[in-house]
């Protein structure tokens, strides 16, 4: 699949390519614009521009028309290339056909002092000028489409244009349509357009695109009245338009353009809504799924209609450009894999701000995409503004390492590879996955651009790497590269596939010279033919290849399957001459209409018993159809049976994994398409591969649509998926940044296990697991699935709780693990308050958890049982645990937790002195559902209900004991926590715990106890020395205001009352331990000494 990475990179036209401001309003535009072998392409209305495609973007070539042939012939409106570039058509606005003829010079460029491979430069030559039989009511009206000979285009009467790339135009012709199999379809429920009856060409309407597949031999063609027409064609082209046939007609209200994906067989279409319909041209054009960005918060109101469609070469994925904003690139599954628009709503404050006049933007094509084109191996995606012609963006694209065709897989690492670079998934210090960029050699890269293949060892520790020619290793521990030392052995191999066979690499390698393919044995430690293990020639092309421990699958066209046996004699290592030794075991040739395969993998045989048990050779193996299909083959007797279609990828996980730690050695295989992550399970019964036993469709393995899975960690039991994001920095674009997420699947694999009542081998994955990350998040998704179904169950059938039902199977294997009691309380948080008793029925009274909890010291999670409890065993019980653990929580300064409690006494308290509780308004809600008010407004307990005095006087006893011991920051965060009223505290204790006797020691001690030098103490400080203040606490406003420094406050006492400055003056000056406070005495001297006839009050200040 394709990521998007880095900054897209701007390619910048010639300015010349900008048509003159009277010209037609449409002039400002690109008119063409494809890259095929290597080279882009680009018509703008006046002039033509031939560019590298390939690492370096150059400019290569071009072609500018002069002003009397723009005025004389018309603009560039439409063009096409031929399939071998060198022959370029061009239809004008004044109905002129241009033929350009390229030409390669053999002049090469020369980038930074070296010359490149494949960097010529063109000449753009105009050979045949020819003006069109067109009339003024019958234009053309849609693009080209081509073959190797001849050239087609749409009219405006509904007619289609023969022409050759001679430039010699053959009648316009309607289409013919075959009235025996063509049927009118409408597939989309929302479409109202009424269906024909006659099966005839709309003539009235005009042909505005042309989509060929010379592959399918099928031409679609879409009018101006939304209806697409699937016309079959003749093998030998374009030029028997007797053989142009229609076959079926598709009427859809909203049709803007359409593409077709060859390999996948499935037509997209782009519609006026913003939406993409997909069809399977292979079920009679049944419509698969649609396509939009309704879901992510944006309508067509925001994107404007669909304007162009491509897919990639693979087809495994396509990009679509919206008129009014943006492109996004989706896989055929619909996962969203890309998109330029940021991740929020329009009407939102924090949507990019268009600025016409401001140079900086926040993201890419915000005036709209007018057309999009994918380079020939998929590393560039290259978009044109709506309205603009002077440059043209490209993005760049990493494909994952994905189990198809010649190249093997592995489980160990997740990789995504660019042109030039590989980006590997891998855990940081903190366990956080991260993308690792690895960018290739220079010296390789530049020679054999762009990288083709890429594969990990079995162990994830060394990677091969394969360009255009030759391989080079990388070690990971080292982190050294291993090139060929001959560069001339490195261009004789150009690969075509990569296979690990433990130590040893192995090359499907074509010939040019001689059109075969081989099979190349080189050992790890050197790449050198001298090192060559074997030498293989294969019988043809190959399609398919995997490996197995010492077996080695091949499959060629049609479908005949080669299995081969290596036999390594002698120790692999430089000193040794190990002997390799390769032979067939097993050969197998199947005739089936069906698509081809793109994957293959071999199946561990297993026992029956279920222990896993790998015999020398399997027997079976899956495959994975170009259009999606995923069957399972016998390789004894050629059977081979469907298992599910619409599948994208799959990774075969049992057998494959040499660690003890294997968490998914339970699971035969996984695979991901639209219905997302599909797990399949071993099965031995009389039909081993039965679906409706084997098949688990998980919904919590539902990735979100914009997370693509990569591949497995089975050490960890988790799914790595990858996402896009987007930093929007200074730079006129953001970069585009692969980030990897990891899934677990060990919820499902200990429910499958469970149902299966494998209760020890269920604990013994579990205990492997306990140390991995998510531990505790995944037994408690095992128990709340296990639970919904449970409820559901009863929901159906009315029924109650069986015995030794699977809810109480999965609380008995949770129990041996220490997170069972918050595992348990944070599933009843999340479900219905009236299915608790079901939950503890079989967990355990809550009581008892509760009181498990308490010991424990695991305040926090106790706290959470208090509304079970009130729910369950009624609010006297709730209430004296909640007293019990509101002791504790202060004792422990849990303060924010006391709060909360303080909250839930107060409330229930309330509800039950009043009788009037009513349980089914408790709710699973977090205590903080209750506002605390203050109900001391009581001067004694006696006049207080019991529950409010009970609540008082153990926040009253702690606050004494905090004044006590002159933890004020601790009381300050008390008093924040449960909203102690500490004003009528200290109103009351002022000659009690709040008494302060000794000014000298209590300035000294307060001092230790609130560190003034930093800023939480100081607010300590001041919050405290408010409330002084408004108590007129005379003693405590004197050590806080000068522990805070504040002279104002200090001068605002002591102009009132002289004895207790002097004695506060005097208590300052002798005492050597307060010296700091000097400057601020002789600041307060100043201030007193200008203040006269100063009130003098007794009071004596100890």
């Amino acid at each position: 699949m394709y990521m998007a990475y880095g900054w897209p990179q701007v390619i910048p036209l010639d300015p010349g390519l900008c048509a003159p401001a009277a010209a037609s309003a449409a002039a400002d535009r690109v008119v063409f614009l494809k890259a095929t072998n290597r080279l882009l392409l680009v018509v703008a209305p006046t002039r033509l521009e031939l560019w590298s495609a390939s690492q370096h973007k150059v400019r290569l070539g071009k072609y500018a028309r002069d002003a009397d042939s723009v005025q004389r012939e018309g603009e560039n409106s439409q063009a096409v290339w031929s399939a071998d570039t060198k022959t370029i058509a061009v239809l004008t606005s004044s109905s002129y056909l241009h033929i350009y003829k390229v030409h390669i010079s053999g002049k090469r460029l020369i980038i930074g002092g070296k010359q490149l491979p494949g960097l010529f430069l063109t000449n753009i030559s105009l050979v045949i000028i020819e003006k069109a039989p067109f009339s003024e009511e019958n234009f053309v009206t849609s693009n080209f489409v081509c073959d190797s000979k001849n050239m087609l285009i749409g009219l405006s009467n509904g007619k289609l244009q023969l022409l050759s790339w001679n430039g010699e135009f053959s009648g316009s012709f309607d289409l013919c349509c075959d009235t025996s199999a063509s049927e009118n379809v409408n597939p989309l429920q929302h479409s109202s357009a009424p269906e024909t009856s006659n099966h005839c060409c709309p003539h009235s309407s005009a042909v505005i695109q042309l989509e060929l597949s010379m592959q399918l031999r099928l031409l679609v063609v879409l009018y101006s009245g939304c209806q697409i027409a699937l016309c079959s064609i003749s093998k030998k082209g374009l030029k028997q338009t007797n053989s142009i046939k229609v076959e079926r007609f598709l009427n859809t209200d909203d049709a803007m353009c359409a593409s077709i994906a060859s390999d996948q067989q499935i037509l997209a279409v782009g519609c006026s809504r913003g939406v993409i319909e997909l069809y399977d041209l292979a079920e009679n054009v049944r419509h698969l799924r649609t396509i939009s960005l309704y879901d992510w918060g944006y309508s067509m109101e925001d994107t404007g209609p669909v304007t162009c469609i491509s897919w990639t070469p693979d087809n495994c994925a396509f990009a679509v450009g919206w008129k009014f904003r943006g492109l996004a690139v989706w896989s055929a599954s619909g996962c969203r894999l890309m998109c330029t628009i940021r991740q929020i709503g329009m009407s939102s404050a924090s949507s990019p701000v268009v600025r016409p006049n401001s140079d900086l933007k926040f993201e890419p094509l915000m005036s709209g995409t007018s057309l999009v084109q994918w380079d020939e191996y998929g590393y560039k995606l290259f978009a044109v503004e709506e309205g603009s012609s002077e440059r043209i963006i490209a993005f760049s694209f990493g494909k994952c390492c994905l189990n198809r065709g010649l190249s093997g897989t592995t489980y160990a690492r997740q990789i995504i590879y660019g042109d030039d670079r590989v980006l590997l998934v891998q855990p940081d210090d903190t366990d956080e996955l991260k993308m690792l960029h690895l960018n290739l050699p220079v010296s390789y890269i530049s020679q054999n651009w762009p990288v083709l293949h890429v594969v990990a060892s079995k162990d994830g520790m060394y990677l091969a790497v394969a360009g255009l020619h030759g391989l080079i290793l990388y070690d990971l521990r080292s982190k050294r590269w291993r090139v060929f030392g001959d560069v001339t052995q490195e261009q004789k191999i150009e690969c075509k596939g990569l296979l690990w066979l433990g130590k040893i690499i192995v090359v499907c390698n074509y010939i040019n010279s001689s059109d075969t393919y081989e099979l190349l044995f080189f050992p790890r430690y050197h790449l050198d033919h001298s090192s060559l293990l074997l030498r293989k020639t294969l019988l043809g092309k190959p399609m398919v290849m995997d490996v197995f421990q010492d077996y080695i699958l091949v499959a060629y066209r049609p479908f005949d399957t080669h299995i081969f046996h290596v036999k390594i004699s002698g120790e692999l290592s430089p000193s040794t001459t190990p002997i390799l030794q390769l032979s067939t075991v097993r050969e197998l040739s199947i005739m089936s209409a069906k698509s081809p395969p793109a994957s293959m993998r071999f199946i561990p045989n297993l026992v029956p018993e279920g222990t896993m048990k790998i015999v020398q050779q399997p027997s079976r193996c899956l495959i994975l159809r170009t259009n999606g299909e995923l069957s399972v083959l016998d390789l004894d007797d050629g059977h081979e049976q469907v298992l599910t279609n619409s599948v994208e990828l799959f990774w075969v996980t049992c057998g494959h994994s040499e660690e003890k730690a294997n968490l998914i050695e339970e699971v035969s295989w996984l695979d991901y398409g639209y219905r997302g992550m599909q797990v399949w399970y071993p099965s031995h019964g009389v039909d081993p591969f039965k679906q409706e036993d084997f098949l688990q469709l998980d919904p919590e393995l539902e990735f979100d649509r914009e997370v693509y899975p990569l591949g497995l960690l089975p050490n960890v039991g988790v799914v790595v998926g990858v996402s896009q994001r987007m930093s929007f920095t200074a730079t006129e674009f953001p970069c585009f940044e692969p980030t990897p997420q990891a899934q677990t699947i060990l919820h499902c694999l200990l429910r499958h296990l469970l149902q299966r009542d494998k209760r020890e081998e269920a604990l013994r994955l579990a205990c492997l697991s306990a140390e991995k990350p998510h531990f505790s998040h995944c037994l408690e998704w095992l128990l709340f699935t296990v639970f919904d179904a449970e409820i559901s169950r009863q929901s159906a059938s009315r029924n109650q709780l069986s015995s030794n039902s699977l809810l109480e199977k999965t609380c008995d294997l949770i129990k041996k693990f220490p997170e069972y009691v918050d595992v348990v309380v944070s599933v009843a948080r999340k479900t219905d308050g009236r299915h608790w008793a079901d939950l503890f029925s079989a967990a355990g009274r809550s009581t008892e958890l509760f009181e498990e909890c308490f010991q424990r010291r695991w305040y926090r999670t106790a706290a959470c049982y208090i509304l079970v409890i009130a729910k369950l065993e009624g609010p006297a019980v709730s209430q004296y645990c909640a007293l019990r653990l509101l002791q504790a929580a202060l004792d422990e300064s849990l303060y924010e937790l006391a709060g909360e409690l303080v909250r839930f006494l107060l409330r229930s308290g309330r509800e039950y002195e009043n009788a009037a509780i009513d349980s089914d308004r408790l709710s699973p809600r977090f205590l903080g559902y209750f506002l605390f008010r203050s109900p001391y407004r009581s001067t004694s307990n006696k006049e207080l209900s019991p529950h409010v005095a009970s609540v008082k006087s153990i926040l009253e006893n702690h606050a004494g004991y905090l004044m006590s011991v002159k933890e004020l920051s601790k009381l300050v965060a008390f008093v924040k926590g449960t909203q102690f009223d500490l004003v009528e505290y200290l109103q009351r204790e002022r000659l009690g715990s709040a008494r302060l006797d000794n000014f000298a020691s209590g300035l000294e001690l307060i001092g230790q106890k609130l560190q003034m030098d930093t800023l939480q103490s100081r607010l300590d400080a001041e919050f405290l020395l408010a409330h002084m203040c408004s108590v007129k606490f005379k003693e405590w406003i004197v050590v806080l205001a000068t522990l805070l420094r504040r002279a104002e406050v200090l001068v605002d006492l002591f102009r009132h009352d002289l004895r207790l400055w002097k004695a506060y003056s005097m208590t300052l000056q002798s005492h050597h331990v307060f010296k700091d406070y000097l400057d601020l005495l002789n600041v307060l001297e100043e201030k007193l000494s200008s203040v006269s006839d100063l009130d003098i009050h007794d009071g004596p200040f100890p």
